[in-house]
């Protein structure tokens, strides 16, 4: 890795950890070249401006989670645990340290009505992992409408866990989903094989 690629991953290592951590609009460029420890100069070199910086934040964290997400889901032997896993990994997220609710939610909260940046990463990172959870839904032979329902449980669950506090929301999600990939599977012969365990 050359010396610019490493300054870069120092820079976004700041940014993420103080954009998470306390919003998008109380954290200015300053702070965050402190953080990384690179002159302002630097920092305007590899990030022109703010909303650059908030771009490949956002960029880098949707890559991330959705990586680590299918790490933890498609490594379920079954298709049929695959669907009650999305809601286990987002229990063990929900837990973290410092864990406060999805970085997406946090910044269109913010910024969606005003930043095109912002609203635009939010709706490609949503629309992303509804097409993940689609291709749950398809693999073990639910109806297709189904992804929504999936998809809704989840971003409740994240949303209600960053404001109680709590990783129960995953639990009661979890449940939730269940339910309906059971009722949907008992509808669909072709899925009968796959319900969940």
């Amino acid at each position: 890795m050359d010396e610019s690629a490493t300054l870069r991953t120092r820079v976004l290592d700041a940014a993420e950890a103080l954009f998470y951590a306390r919003g998008l609009q109380t954290v200015g460029m300053d702070e965050i070249r402190t953080t990384a420890g690179v002159s302002l100069k630097r920092l305007y070199q590899l990030f022109p401006s703010k909303e650059c910086l908030v771009r490949a934040y956002l960029h880098r964290r949707d890559a991330h989670w959705r990586a680590k997400l299918a790490e933890y889901v498609d490594a379920r032997p079954s298709a049929g645990e695959r669907i009650p896993a999305v809601f286990d990994w987002l229990h063990l997220w929900f837990s973290e340290p410092g864990f406060r609710g999805c970085a997406f939610i946090n910044a269109f909260g913010e910024l969606g009505a005003t930043s095109d940046v912002v609203a635009e990463a939010t709706r490609t990172h949503k629309e992303a992992f509804r097409r993940y959870v689609a291709g749950l839904v398809a693999a073990v032979g639910a109806p297709a409408a189904l992804a929504d329902q999936i998809a809704l449980l989840a971003e409740g669950a994240m949303t209600t866990a960053a404001v109680s506090g709590s990783p129960e929301p995953a639990r009661q999600g979890r449940a939730a989903a269940r339910t309906l990939l059971e009722a949907a599977l008992t509808r669909s012969p072709a899925g009968a094989a796959a319900r969940p365990s």
